[in-house]
């Protein structure tokens, strides 16, 4: 199974909070901004490496909605609104549920999401029923 501790990493102005458990190893965070999410350094998110915008709008791009961020400020987090929800389907890959969803798990449990949630569709995830990235080692197509 894997790791699903929730870790968040600070500055001044936002918070980023990574699930590992939901992260699909797309490489968009560092491929697009290195200077911060860096996995081969420890801790691989450095909050010192941009500014908060460019961090924020960095971790926005993330497909799975492993990476995450809020503002510290109390009054300026996330509000507490609906959005639309759009189900996006990738080629080889999961289907990207993006706004606010909830997902029923066989046993009548229901996990309210936010923001992207990516969605298996090849059948190999280890992390059902959230894709972990396993349809690329498959080499899934559809």
């Amino acid at each position: 199974m894997r790791d699903k501790t929730t870790k968040q990493y600070t500055n001044d102005d936002i918070t980023v909070v990574w699930k590992p458990g939901l992260c699909i190893h797309s490489a968009i965070c560092w491929k697009g901004l290195n200077a911060v999410f860096n996995p081969d350094k420890w801790p691989w998110i450095m909050m010192d490496g941009a500014t908060s915008e460019l961090i924020a709008a960095q971790v926005d791009k993330c497909p799975s909605g492993a990476l995450s961020w809020f503002r510290n400020d109390a009054e300026q987090e996330h509000p507490d609104t609906a959005t639309e929800t759009i189900v996006e389907l990738q080629p080889n890959g999961p289907l990207l549920v993006r706004g606010d969803i909830a997902i029923r798990d066989g046993k009548g449990g229901v996990e309210h999401r936010r923001g992207v949630t990516a969605l298996c569709r090849c059948g190999g995830s280890g992390n059902k029923p959230y894709c972990d990235g396993n349809h690329t080692k498959i080499g899934f197509k559809g």
